[in-house]
């Protein structure tokens, strides 16, 4: 995903969408977040991910959930990363991945139903 369309990603998640319809443009950037996610390795490394103490997890805290090569998580986690839902950082050997708070907010406000706008 390019800087432009995770910009048009994040314009798009600041309005539900019950509030009003999305233009082709927003949809077309959602797509490419939602089509990251629509994968169920991925759903689960990006809530695994989440779900570690601190917020962060080490690839090789992620590998044994799966019954999947290392190399095979390392490329769910980078379409996770290219889509903007997690960062990443090097320590030594290792990555660790982290879930972008913002993408996930933004995320959850678009999903939002009305009533608690």
């Amino acid at each position: 995903m390019s800087k432009n369309e995770l910009l048009v990603v994040q314009e798009a998640c600041h309005t539900a969408l019950v509030a009003e319809p999305l233009s082709e443009i927003e949809s077309e950037g959602l797509a490419h977040v939602f089509k990251a996610l629509a994968d169920p390795v991925r759903l689960r490394l990006f809530s695994l991910i989440a779900s570690f103490d601190g917020g962060e997890s080490c690839v090789c805290d992620l590998t044994p959930h799966f019954d999947v090569s290392q190399p095979t998580i390392s490329h769910h986690l980078k379409v996770l990363r290219e889509a903007g839902l997690v960062d990443s950082d090097r320590r030594a050997t290792w990555i660790y991945y982290r879930v972008r708070p913002a993408a996930l907010a933004q995320l959850s406000s678009l999903l939002a139903p009305a009533a608690t706008r």
